[in-house]
């Protein structure tokens, strides 16, 4: 679909067909050698049709060349799986094998084991005793077993062994993908918000990531000396004076810039736009002589700090931060990026899992506002209907900056609103985004400096799912997921609400899946209370337990989530730390520990 961004190839996921390695005058293996290799196949077929890396491409799948019945054929296999960069490994079998000669042994693959369920060989007994064997290791296996007994000449894969196989693979190769790249901060902590404290030792060790810092000044001595694609500024130039739509000043008329000083900062954004996108990944097209500047920071996400000393000066970061994080931009659809406003680290890496495990754009925002059923009724005289009712209020999602505009809700997919995988996302989608998107010169109160900030407000109802991503001194990283809604307003008691805040920003309300049990989701009063930091990340869909599973992988632990205990995939060694799945997951990410810490 799209070149790799980044440097160093995507992971392979391996498959290895375990055997019974018996012989003899019965033809134990030789019996079974079809139908080993055919579960091989069709789990390879399974993740090449339906997954796919950040840059749109299908997952590559490889077989082990020959079934693996004793340890020769493991070791074998495994040596072949160095050489094609498999990073992935899904263990399958229909029948008992030698547990601890064939399984994987590789201390640094992402493991599953898919043991068929059938009679007439007991699969189902050597998944039991090779997961025995990981948990007696050390070395955490995903098991896989279907509900219900298939016939040994079955081909197909049951729809529940299918769900756990794609979440397995979509979080194995999120988790994988973020090897080895960088988190590029650019200037460092903003107006003393904990996330954007930079935490080296949290990145390295749990996500196997480097950090790479750049002054912000480093933008102004490339916009200076003119470190930057001058063509492509150009065609940038032209597709914000066609597309850009510049929204009301709310700045009192007394200190509004003039046309010209506009039009001045107009110029000084979009340099911004490109030379942060340069600043991640290179660009081979910089002047001669800017072959340092041209190679990147292999970033896979960043944040720009901005307030204050930045936005104080200087236009403030709102263009190029929604922009990058968006679907597209003057050169069509492309993979987003991820770029945090306030550099808030933790923020923009939860924000990185999600459009990993999705491809979409992702939604940054404040945790701002609760509104409840009275205190609408009291601010507009109107009845929340549908399920914000339901879930008892709402939350007021809104940040001057980073939200991509996919957020609107205006790509449509058979007639409903929708923010689509970006490699799914049209011209005519573009058109609509870019259409009903505003940019209002920016509040000069908050950002002296002046800017453009995108506004526009989610009048649509759209599955999402929130979560923040926090530290604890003593206890190391956590996640908080809350899967719910957008929630569509009347337009006059939208304006209302919207008018007590900041009106020239991006707005989304968002109520949250409760129970009405006491807990963190009790009701959307509850869930903001529990929240652990002032922002949130957010992505289409209800993605809550893939975000499970990423994090048992990677040893974080969720505290918090409303998402259906039948969806919950974990290591089955999680299951020896206690019958609370909760309190398990703490015992066993504490046990394991970081998974990149040597």
């Amino acid at each position: 679909m799209a070149a790799n961004r980044y440097i160093g190839e995507y992971p392979v996921i391996g498959i290895r067909p375990t055997i019974d390695g018996r012989r003899g005058v019965l033809r134990v293996r030789e019996s079974l050698e079809e139908q080993t290799m055919n579960m091989a196949k069709s789990a390879a077929k399974l993740f090449t049709e339906n997954l796919r890396y950040s840059n749109g491409e299908p997952v590559k799948v490889v077989i082990s060349n020959t079934t693996i019945g004793r340890v020769a054929e493991a070791a074998a296999c495994a040596e072949q799986f160095r050489r094609e960069g498999v990073e992935i490994t899904l263990t399958v079998t229909p029948c008992w094998c030698y547990g601890s000669e064939t399984m994987d042994m590789d201390r640094d693959t992402i493991k599953a084991v898919w043991g068929f369920n059938g009679t007439e060989r007991p699969g189902a007994v050597y998944l039991a005793s090779v997961l025995a064997s990981h948990a007696q290791k050390g070395l955490p296996a995903f098991g896989i077993y279907g509900r219900d007994v298939q016939d040994a000449d079955a081909t197909g894969i049951p729809g529940d062994v299918a769900e756990k196989l794609l979440r397995f693979g979509r979080a194995a190769v999120a988790v994988a993908t973020m090897r080895r790249k960088s988190y590029l901060q650019i200037g460092s902590i903003t107006m003393g918000i904990g996330g954007s404290i930079m935490d080296t030792h949290f990145i390295e060790d749990y996500l196997g990531m480097r950090v790479e810092s750049v002054d912000e000044v480093e933008i102004i001595r490339r916009m200076t000396e003119g470190i930057y694609d001058e063509a492509e500024f150009k065609k940038l130039r032209d597709w914000a004076a066609k597309y850009v739509v510049e929204g009301f000043d709310k700045n009192p008329e007394a200190i509004q810039k003039s046309r010209e000083q506009k039009d001045r900062d107009w110029e000084f954004t979009l340099k911004m736009y490109l030379i942060i996108k340069d600043l991640m990944n290179g660009n081979r097209n910089l002047p001669k002589g800017c072959e340092e500047e041209a190679v990147g920071h292999n970033a896979i996400a960043a944040g720009f700090q901005g307030q204050r000393q930045w936005t104080d000066f200087y236009p403030n970061c709102d263009f190029p931060e929604a922009m990058l994080n968006t679907s597209f931009d003057h050169n069509g659809a492309r993979e987003p990026y991820i770029l945090a406003t306030e550099n808030d680290i933790l923020n923009g890496l939860g924000m990185l899992f999600m459009k990993l495990l999705t491809g979409r754009a992702q939604m940054f925002a404040d945790v701002r506002t609760y509104w409840s059923p009275d205190a609408v009724r009291k601010a507009t005289g109107y009845d929340i209907e549908g399920a914000a009712k339901e879930n008892g209020g709402f939350i007021h999602l809104i940040n001057s900056g980073a939200c991509c505009l996919d957020a609107n809700g205006k790509a449509l997919d058979h007639g409903q609103p929708v923010m689509k995988p970006w490699y799914e996302v049209t011209e005519e989608d573009q058109k609509a985004i870019m259409a009903h998107t505003t940019w209002n010169y920016a509040d000069l109160g908050y950002f002296r400096g002046g800017g453009y900030s995108s506004r526009f407000v989610t009048d649509v109802e759209m599955p999402v799912t929130m979560i923040r991503l926090n530290l604890v001194k003593g206890l190391g990283p956590m996640l908080q997921i809350a899967e719910g809604w957008t929630v569509r307003l009347p337009d006059e008691v939208n304006d209302i609400l919207w008018k007590r805040t900041d009106y020239t920003w991006p707005c989304t309300w968002f109520t949250p899946r409760c129970n009405g049990e006491e807990g963190p989701f009790k009701d959307a009063y509850s869930v903001m209370n529990n929240w652990g930091a002032n922002h949130g990340a957010i992505s289409y869909g209800h993605i809550g337990a893939d975000l499970i599973t990423l994090c048992s992988m990677l040893r974080i632990p969720v505290a918090m989530h409303n998402v259906p205990e039948e969806k919950i995939f974990r290591p089955s060694s999680w299951n020896a730390f206690g019958m609370d799945k909760e309190g398990a997951d703490y015992r066993a990410c504490a046990t394991y520990g970081p998974a990149y810490k040597k």
